[in-house]
C-alpha cells in the first residue's frame, strides 16, 4: 500500500485554491511530514499540531476518504 503522502503527490498540481491541492503542496513543502505513514491517527495528529497550511481538518478527512477508496 502506498503512503498517504505518496498518494497526495498526484494532487500537487491541482488548481491553485483547490483545498486538496493546497494540502498536497503543503505536505510536499513540510520536511517533517510523516511521508511513509498509512495511519489515519498518526497523520491527523500530526496535522492538528503542525498543519499550518491546512485550511481545515475536514480537508484532510476528504483527502483520506479519497486515499482509502483508491487503495
Amino acid at each position: 500500500m502506498k503512503s498517504f503522502y505518496h498518494y497526495m503527490m498526484k494532487h500537487r498540481h491541482n488548481q491553485k485554491g483547490d483545498p486538496i491541492g493546497e494540502l498536497a503542496r503543503g505536505a510536499y513543502e513540510d520536511h517533517s511530514f510523516p511521508k511513509s505513514s498509512t495511519d489515519y491517527h498518526e497523520l491527523s495528529s500530526y496535522l492538528e499540531m503542525n498543519g499550518y497550511y491546512l485550511e481545515s481538518m475536514s480537508v484532510f478527512d476528504q483527502a483520506w476518504d479519497m486515499y482509502k477508496n483508491e487503495q
